[in-house]
């Protein structure tokens, strides 16, 4: 039986950074079962206290020590937070005294810079691509003359939450077409899609991964059907070999992974937000 261990994700700010880096370091210990916990705002010392309490009420209960993943710039509020006996793991430590030497320069303490509203810009840019996506899911939209991306796929593929996901946090603009059963039995692109052929990307999936999603959806009918799966699957994918479009599986694939592969396929170069 996996080892149970209480992990901390602290911030003075949102508590995303500190999340987002201690789960890919953790990911990589197989043989503990975590049980994680987000403490935001966390920008006083008496905040600190609460939290530090929280942390060794979490040490009794589970009879181990905690892990903290720690992204609070006060060093007062990190000391505090310490007080609670959890291994600390600051997420900036290693990295800002070799910055520093390297730029010449003494860090600012900004506290939430990294997602708080800094280029007005940039953020409006986030927006209008997540409506963008919105207005163009499901080829709800006949124009896509101002698509960075068009992800082409069968139903329940996956297109929607990668559209939305590269909106988020690249600012693309990307649409998304579903192929209806009229078009698999064309054997060629839509007439709508012809013309963005470069910005096309096609998704594939496991027919039976398939068939699990779209039982969920809409239980014990043709749509969900394993043959049908199977057929529309298998005439994609032939459709997409034929026209020459890139193509990704999404059946073990995270959203993160597929809309890196989208970008670096059709070469859009975006930093994330």
């Amino acid at each position: 039986m996996a080892q149970l261990r209480p992990v901390f994700y602290i911030s003075d700010g949102t508590g995303i950074t500190a999340e987002t880096i201690g789960h890919s370091l953790l990911t990589q210990f197989t043989d503990t079962q975590f049980i994680g916990e987000r403490i935001s705002f966390v920008d006083s010392v008496e905040r600190a206290r609460e939290a530090a309490n929280r942390i060794r009420t979490a040490a009794e209960i589970h009879s181990a020590r905690p892990i903290v993943i720690n992204s609070c710039m006060d060093a007062d509020v990190s000391e505090t937070l310490a007080e609670s006996g959890a291994l600390m793991l600051d997420v900036f430590a290693p990295f800002i005294e070799p910055l520093e030497r390297e730029l010449d320069e003494s860090r600012q303490r900004h506290v939430g810079r990294a997602h708080a509203i800094v280029d007005f810009d940039t953020y409006h840019r986030r927006i209008n691509a997540m409506n963008y996506a919105l207005a163009h899911d499901d080829g709800a939209a006949i124009d896509y003359s101002d698509a960075d991306v068009i992800l082409v796929a069968v139903s329940r593929a996956g297109k929607t939450p990668t559209c939305v996901y590269l909106a988020l946090h690249y600012g693309v603009r990307a649409a998304n077409y579903p192929l209806t059963e009229e078009d698999l039995e064309q054997d060629r692109l839509p007439p709508r899609l012809r013309q963005y052929r470069d910005k096309l990307f096609g998704l594939t999936i496991d027919p039976v991964r398939l068939q699990q999603i779209r039982q969920e959806r809409r239980p014990n009918s043709r749509y969900a059907q394993l043959e049908t799966c199977r057929r529309e699957v298998t005439q994609a994918e032939a459709l997409f070999r034929a026209e020459r479009i890139p193509t990704q599986s999404t059946t073990h694939t995270s959203i993160e992974e597929i809309a890196s592969k989208v970008l670096s396929t059709l070469g859009i170069r975006r930093e994330m937000f």
